[in-house]
């Protein structure tokens, strides 16, 4: 029996954005295309063990779960300076994240370690983390570059990006994730959009006001006259450092009303909210994937995206797109917005175009690949 280790820390709260969904999604893919004669075993820092039945519930099928001795802290500070990997390095090894047992290993003796870089923001874009977390981040890469038999990625954007900040040659591989299993609609969706006050039009838009967002942008650009008469809705935090959403929407002179935060949603008041949107706004750049475009396709809403590099990809031609960079992003936004709530035709194109382009993502076909990247190495 030939097992693949999946290194699953990622579900245990608190993990950085959707890393958590992606590793329990891929992981149960992983488990289900598993070819005759292979198993997948969990692997995950010591906790408590609340926390590992619930992993264990939620990835039914796994050979076996073995948490590590050392908290999630300690182990990823062993694993960055390879102190303790050994033992866990031998074998297939798999992590959707650069946390890995990174050290030297023998792959003719049937060892592989592959591991996953989702951006690049901590080298793209500093300021979005803290100088721990880039750090980390820069240390685990520089283990990677010298004992990862492969680098798996989400876009072709985000291989190039990283080849500029460090040759990884021909390990790079580009797999794309797919839209959270659980993002399903509410049972009675009409009594929850009621519940929610959800107006019959609105725009809806996903991010923090963190300035690569774009965010705070998208929100002057509802204080133009071109702007259409409905409201924003914002997913997200509804702060960032000092600024608010609301003292944003003061200060660009947005009318009172017109733009709300909604916070953090569920799995089911999200896919609830864009199954029912006018448009979607993601005008955000320096994105590895662009999950929030994904997570839109799969509800058919018209979408509206930046020209980063990965999103055009993920959207493949799919949205409608405005260029981010220079001066006039808010009135480029406004026009956008304005010309899919006031265009039936353009929306309904838009619409189509969303629904096809959602189903081109699927964990199977992320699992086989995955799968299949290991039989090359």
């Amino acid at each position: 029996m030939v097992t693949m280790r999946v290194v699953v820390d990622d579900m245990v709260p608190p993990v950085r954005g959707d890393l958590g969904s992606y590793t329990r999604d891929l992981t149960r893919a992983l488990i289900r295309h598993a070819p005759s004669g292979c198993d997948v075993e969990g692997v995950m820092a010591a906790h408590d063990d609340e926390d590992v039945a619930a992993v264990t519930t939620r990835l039914g099928g796994l050979a076996r779960l073995t948490p590590t001795t050392l908290r999630r802290r300690e182990l990823s500070a062993a694993w960055q300076m390879g102190v303790g990997a050994a033992s866990w390095a031998t074998g297939l090894v798999h992590s959707p994240t650069l946390l890995a047992p990174l050290v030297k290993h023998d792959p003719d003796a049937g060892s592989q370690t592959t591991v996953t870089v989702h951006d690049t923001l901590p080298w793209t874009h500093p300021k979005s983390f803290t100088p721990t977390t880039i750090a980390l981040q820069k240390a685990l890469l520089k283990r990677a570059r010298k004992h990862a038999d492969a680098i798996v990625v989400p876009t072709h954007a985000v291989a190039e990006r990283l080849n500029d900040i460090a040759d990884f040659g021909d390990r790079v591989r580009v797999v794309a994730g797919a839209a959270p299993s659980s993002l399903r609609l509410p049972v009675v969706p009409e009594q929850r959009a009621l519940e929610l006050g959800l107006p019959p039009q609105y725009i809806i838009a996903k991010g923090s006001l963190d300035p690569r967002h774009g965010i705070v942008d998208l929100i002057s650009a509802m204080a133009l006259p071109s702007a259409p008469d409905i409201p924003l809705l914002i997913i997200g935090p509804e702060s960032w450092g000092e600024l608010t959403i609301e003292t944003v929407a003061d200060e660009a002179g947005v009318p009172e009303g017109r733009v709300a935060g909604l916070g953090q949603l569920s799995d089911a008041d999200l896919a609830l909210v864009l199954s029912r949107a006018t448009a979607f706004v993601f005008p955000s750049v320096g994105e590895g994937f662009g999950l929030p475009l994904v997570e839109a396709f799969t509800f058919g809403a018209p979408v509206i995206h930046s020209d980063d590099s990965a999103l055009l990809e993920t959207a493949g031609g799919s949205g409608l797109v405005v260029e981010a960079d220079g001066p006039g992003h808010p009135e480029r936004l406004a026009e956008a917005v304005s010309r899919v709530v006031e265009d039936a035709e353009l929306r309904e194109r838009l619409t189509i175009l969303s629904q096809d382009r959602g189903h081109s993502f699927s964990w199977s076909s992320a699992a086989e690949s995955i799968w299949a990247l290991h039989a090359d190495l």
